[in-house]
């Protein structure tokens, strides 16, 4: 059996584990919400407020970097096109559904990851706030069934290193 085997068996062992959870329904009403806050609007809302508040490098950041971790985004999920779990597993039906076909990685997560990391760095005392937030996106998209846990986890490190690659650049 090669890695992506093992990744996999242990992605649907985690992903199982997870929907049989006994708050799974709360998890997910509440995920909805959560989800929801990742879905993009809200960054753009936080770049019109970073600027109206003078933040110019901040909102460059956000531009570019969102731009960028897009661009990556894109490339990743037409690249490896991973079917999400309601298309893999036969028992199994998500309870959203998906802006498009492919699971990894995940978007809402590389978002949300990157504008926490982000403001993270203006922001400082509110980092634990902010990443809360952002793990909380993360685990919505699971208990919502669009995502297996590695595509969050490589969701959270994409944005995570645009965010940096950003900062390092116009910073």
């Amino acid at each position: 059996m090669n890695i992506l085997q093992n990744i996999h068996a242990f992605d649907v062992q985690t992903f199982y584990w997870c929907m049989a959870r006994k708050h799974r329904a709360k998890l997910t009403r509440m995920g909805r919400a959560i989800s929801f806050s990742a879905d993009g609007p809200l960054y753009a809302v936080v770049a019109l407020l970073a600027w109206t508040a003078g933040y110019d490098t901040l909102v460059l950041i956000l531009a570019f970097g969102l731009l960028l971790e897009r661009c990556v985004y894109f490339v990743l999920k037409r690249g490896f096109k991973r079917n999400r779990p309601a298309d893999e597993l036969d028992d199994f039906c998500s309870f959203i559904i998906p802006s498009d076909q492919f699971s990894f990685p995940s978007g809402h997560t590389s978002g949300a990851f990157f504008i926490a990391f982000c403001l993270s760095e203006w922001f400082p005392s509110l980092n634990v706030m902010f990443y809360f937030w952002a793990v909380n996106v993360g685990l919505s998209r699971i208990f919502l069934g669009v995502h297996f846990p590695t595509d969050t986890i490589i969701g959270a490190l994409l944005g995570s290193a645009c965010a940096a690659l950003m900062i390092g650049v116009l910073v």
